[in-house]
C-alpha cells in the first residue's frame, strides 16, 4: 500500500512538473512579446522613437478629448516657425485683450501663464508658458502673433496633421479646452511626439526644464515624473479636462535607446503617471533597439561590369533601427539580395539594386532598399571591351 501511495505521489510530481515545463515555454514562447503590465487607462501606446516600432498598445486609434496635448502640436508650429526664420524667440509680443482671462470668460479657472492686456511678452517667455505651465493664455498670444488670429492657426495644425500623417486628429482650438469635434488619439499623439523630438531638438530641449519665472511667478513644469529619479524622462506634455480626464505623453531615455508612451483617459493624476512610468519601464527591460545598419557604411560589395572600378559599394542611405524582445537578440541576422545577378554600370549614388532584410532565425522581419554606395561611371573602351568578352563567355558557360 505504501509502495502503491508513493507510485501516486511519483505520478502526481511528473504531471506538475510536465504542465509547469508547458507553461515556462508558452511564457518565453519565440513568436510572442513580453507581457504587458497592467494599464488602468482605456487606449494607451508604447512606441520606440528610433525604429518607430509599437511595442504594446491598447485602442490606440479611438478618438478621445486630447485636453492639453493639443498644445504639443502648438508648440510644434512655434519651433517650426523659429527654425525657418518666420519668428525669433526674441520677438517681443503686445499681449491682445483675447489672451487676458480676465476678459475671456474661456480662460477663466484653466491653466495660465497670467498674461494682462498691454504686455509686452518675448516669444521665449510665452514658448515656456506653454511648454511648462499648459498657458491656454500663452497659446493664444502666440497664435495671434504667427498667424493674425486663431481660426487660421488652428487650419496651420490641421495642415501638418495631415502632413504628419494623423488620422484620428482634428483640431479646433490652439489650447485644448474641450470643444466638440476635437480629438486625437493615443497613435497620433505618439507619432507627433516622435516628430516633435525628431524634427524641433531646440524645441524639445525646453521640455526637459522644470521651472521659469515671468513678472515674477514662479511657474512649475506640469510634467512631474521629470523629478522622478527612477526613469530618465524628459517631457512631453501633460492633460487634463473634465471630458478628457487625466493625459500624458512621455518620452524617456535609457543608453541609446528612446521610447514614446502616451496614455489617455485616467482617472486621477497618480494613476496616469504611476500606468506611464510602468510601461516605459517594462519597454527598456524587455525590447532593445539596435542599430545594425548605418547610413553611408558599407555591408557588402559587388562586382560590377563595364566600370570605372571592379566592384560597388552596398549599403543604405539611412541608418536603420530594430528593436527586439531581448531574449531574441540571438536570433537577430541580416541577409541581403540583388534584383539582377550582375551589376552593370553605370551606377548612380543610392541607386536600389536589391533588398536588405533583417531577420530572426529564417524568418524575414523588415525589409530595406539595397542601395549604391559610390556611383560607378563606364571605364575606358578598352576595359569595356574586356569586360563584354568576359561578359559573354560568362554568359555562354553559365
Amino acid at each position: 500500500m505504501i509502495i502503491y501511495l508513493l507510485q501516486i505521489k511519483k505520478l502526481i510530481f511528473y504531471i506538475i512538473f510536465i504542465l509547469f515545463y508547458i507553461n515556462y515555454c508558452n511564457a518565453f514562447d519565440l513568436n510572442s512579446n513580453p507581457t504587458v503590465p497592467k494599464i488602468h487607462a482605456n487606449t494607451y501606446i508604447l512606441i520606440d522613437f528610433h525604429s518607430n516600432k509599437v511595442l504594446a498598445e491598447m485602442n490606440a486609434d479611438v478618438q478621445h478629448y486630447p485636453a492639453s496635448l493639443v498644445k504639443i502640436m502648438t508648440s510644434y508650429i512655434i519651433g517650426q516657425a523659429i527654425e525657418s526664420g518666420r519668428i525669433s524667440t526674441e520677438d517681443i509680443v503686445l499681449i491682445e485683450e483675447e489672451a487676458w482671462a480676465i476678459h475671456n470668460p474661456i480662460l477663466k479657472g484653466s491653466s495660465l501663464m497670467f498674461l494682462k492686456h498691454g504686455d509686452l511678452v518675448s516669444v521665449d517667455q510665452l514658448n515656456k508658458g506653454i511648454i511648462l505651465q499648459s498657458g491656454n493664455d500663452a497659446c493664444i498670444a502666440i497664435a495671434n502673433y504667427i498667424a493674425g488670429n486663431q481660426n487660421i492657426f488652428v487650419n496651420m495644425m490641421n495642415e501638418y496633421a495631415k502632413f504628419l500623417n494623423l488620422k484620428n486628429t482634428f483640431f479646433k482650438n490652439v489650447h485644448g479646452l474641450d470643444s466638440p469635434g476635437q480629438f486625437s488619439s493615443a497613435r497620433d499623439m505618439a507619432l507627433l511626439g516622435r516628430a516633435l523630438i525628431k524634427d524641433l531638438p531646440n524645441q524639445y530641449a525646453i521640455y526637459k526644464e522644470k521651472e521659469f519665472t515671468y513678472n515674477r511667478i514662479r511657474q512649475i513644469n506640469r510634467n512631474r515624473l521629470l523629478w522622478d529619479n527612477n526613469i530618465n524622462v524628459d517631457g512631453i506634455k501633460t492633460g487634463h479636462t473634465n471630458l478628457s480626464g487625466y493625459n500624458l505623453v512621455a518620452s524617456a531615455t535609457k543608453e541609446e535607446m528612446r521610447l514614446i508612451s502616451v496614455i489617455l483617459g485616467s482617472s486621477s493624476l497618480k494613476e496616469c503617471e504611476n500606468d506611464t512610468k510602468n510601461l516605459l519601464k517594462w519597454g527598456f527591460r524587455s525590447f532593445k533597439t539596435l542599430m545594425p545598419i548605418e547610413s553611408d557604411k558599407e555591408i557588402t560589395n559587388q562586382p560590377v561590369w563595364f566600370g570605372d572600378v571592379k566592384k560597388v559599394k552596398l549599403g543604405s542611405d539611412k541608418n536603420i533601427h530594430f528593436t527586439i524582445p531581448h531574449y531574441r537578440i540571438k536570433d537577430f541576422n541580416i541577409q541581403y539580395s540583388l534584383e539582377e545577378k550582375k551589376l552593370c554600370a553605370p551606377l548612380k549614388k543610392y541607386q536600389k539594386v536589391g533588398l536588405i532584410s533583417l531577420c530572426l532565425n529564417e524568418e524575414v522581419i523588415e525589409k530595406y532598399p539595397l542601395v549604391v554606395l559610390n556611383e560607378i561611371k563606364f571605364g575606358s573602351f578598352m576595359s569595356r571591351f574586356l569586360d563584354y568578352i568576359l561578359y559573354f563567355l560568362y554568359n555562354w558557360l553559365n
